[in-house]
């Protein structure tokens, strides 16, 4: 039997397929019990739609600082227009990505999975990642890995920079994000972290 002509097909900007749609309490559950008030009040649960490798356009969330709403919903409308693909938009605090009970960010990015904040230390140190106050964001980790020296975050996952869901210094996404006063670490010197974006905050 045909659909009726009034029924819309899923994976359009009308009718997204969902991959994320936690509530407020799902979305900062298990959140680690040394993440400070004042930094989980500035945090806010933000939906975005963007293409993924199916060529559907998705619903999922992102959780960052409440003062960086409007550029990431920016951010992702340039993906989205030039169809951008982006694996999954889902919070660190879903149960797949969680170890031992807590959130587990290398079960994200093994999961090619875009995300931000996230109470924790930066990669192989002991000082705390804007991951943590909600001011960086991870895009397809398995396409832009973390590179320092001959390890990468995700493991085995390999940096071409004309593969689908890569980002690079002139793609219009980085460009966006570097207009809007982001840091992309793509460029920093010790190490390549292509799937990061950050921003601090104004002094």
């Amino acid at each position: 039997m045909l659909p009726s002509s009034t029924t819309k097909a899923h994976g359009t900007i009308e009718q997204p397929i969902v991959d994320s749609a936690m509530t407020e309490r799902e979305a900062f559950h298990g959140l680690s019990t040394k993440c400070p008030r004042s930094i989980r009040e500035r945090q806010q649960v933000v939906s975005v739609l963007y293409y993924s490798f199916d060529n559907q356009v998705h619903r999922g969330q992102l959780v960052l600082d409440r003062e960086l709403k409007d550029d990431i919903q920016k951010v992702f409308e340039v993906a989205l227009k030039m169809k951008f693909p982006i694996h999954s938009v889902i919070p660190l605090a879903h149960p797949r990505f969680r170890k031992d009970d807590r959130w587990d960010d290398r079960l994200s990015m093994a999961a090619n999975n875009t995300s931000a904040f996230n109470y924790r230390l930066i990669t192989g140190g002991t000082a705390l990642s804007n991951h943590a106050y909600g001011r960086a964001v991870d895009i397809n980790p398995v396409q832009n890995p973390y590179c320092k020296g001959t390890f990468t975050l995700p493991p085995r996952a390999v940096y071409t920079p004309a593969a689908a869901g890569t980002l690079t210094a002139d793609h219009p996404i980085t460009q966006k994000f570097l207009h809007l006063g982001w840091e992309w670490g793509g460029t920093w010197n010790t190490r390549q972290d292509y799937q990061h974006f950050e921003k601090h905050p104004k002094r």
